[in-house]
């Protein structure tokens, strides 16, 4: 299988019938401790048209036994998946999009918080998008604040704000951690190759990316509706190269060649440094040279990869 057979791809919008607005999809690997958090938060919700897609992904601790008393004090529908091995996050995403029936995706990680007027938020943020623009619009995205009350990164540079991810990183770096759902429709259109998934970590920032390349725009607006815990241990932002090599290159290699035609030369820092992180990846994988250059669309940034491979351990 070639390196290039690993990158996501788009179908197309996948038409389907909705039951709720929102499906909320929570993942849980060892989170006994917080998962609480995720219940009360969506009790707390005034606006009620949603279900929550939990998925405990392979614990060794005894959150399968706390999700099952939780879901007993739910007064909102769950779907609940008991996975008996690890399968990492974005399996699970991926678990969550074939079962969802809401409209729209919304994760909630297994140790944050968010406000009770949250998803009603959402939804008339949502509503009040101009018709002609609603078909390329993705979704909408929110600021996080952390468990202090303190915005995390920066506010958008004006609110609304239209753009997609890949661009919003350009024109926003410093807006950090962020929230919102995504068209469950646009979703169900993705496919992946599921042999990454039994390779460790995969970045979700690569749906976002594959959507932003697909030409779909995201609504951002500067209100803080989640809570974000900095503090909680082993969370997913915390990387370790090796374990996570062979999802930073399939990651590294889909930014290279997805937008290499619109910006490469406008932000060429962007596309070196995604050579690094690749080159850096390759150090810990089992692809020859060869394989990373057949995968590499364009020819300067083969040469730029050529020229760093000698020095790969060195980063």
């Amino acid at each position: 299988m070639t390196l290039t057979e690993l990158i996501p791809t788009f179908t197309g919008i996948v038409n389907f019938e909705s039951h709720y607005t929102f499906t909320i999809f929570t993942p849980v690997y060892n989170r006994a401790d917080t998962l609480e958090r995720v219940f009360t938060s969506l009790n707390n919700q005034t606006f009620r048209d949603f279900e929550l897609v939990l998925i405990n992904d392979g614990s060794t601790d005894n959150s399968h036994k706390v999700a099952q008393e939780l879901i007993k004090t739910a007064d909102f529908p769950i779907q609940y998946v008991n996975n008996p091995k690890n399968q990492h996050k974005m399996a699970c995403f991926f678990q969550a999009i074939e079962m969802a029936r809401g409209k729209f995706i919304l994760p909630f990680d297994s140790d944050d918080e968010c406000l009770p007027s949250a998803l009603q938020v959402f939804k008339e943020q949502y509503n009040a998008i101009p018709i002609d623009k609603k078909e390329k619009i993705s979704g909408v995205t929110c600021l996080c604040k952390d468990q202090n009350g303190k915005l995390i990164g920066q506010k958008f540079p004006k609110s609304p704000y239209y753009s997609n991810t890949f661009k919003q990183n350009i024109e926003s770096p410093l807006t950090s951690e962020k929230w919102g759902f995504t068209r469950t429709d646009i979703l169900k259109g993705i496919e992946v190759n599921k042999n990454i998934f039994s390779r460790g970590y995969i970045p979700e920032g690569i749906i976002w990316e594959l959507i932003s390349k697909e030409g779909f725009t995201t609504k951002y607006i500067n209100e803080i509706l989640r809570i974000y815990y900095l503090d909680t241990e082993n969370r997913i932002s915390i990387q370790n190269h090796e374990k996570d090599a062979f999802g930073m290159a399939v990651y590294s290699l889909s930014i290279l060649n997805w937008f290499q035609n619109d910006y490469l030369f406008k932000t060429p820092k962007l596309f070196i440094k995604r050579c690094y992180t690749l080159l850096r990846a390759a150090q810990y994988l089992e692809f020859s040279l060869k394989d990373y250059l057949n995968a590499i669309e364009n020819k300067t940034l083969k040469l730029v990869f050529l020229m760093g491979w000698p020095f790969k351990k060195l980063f």
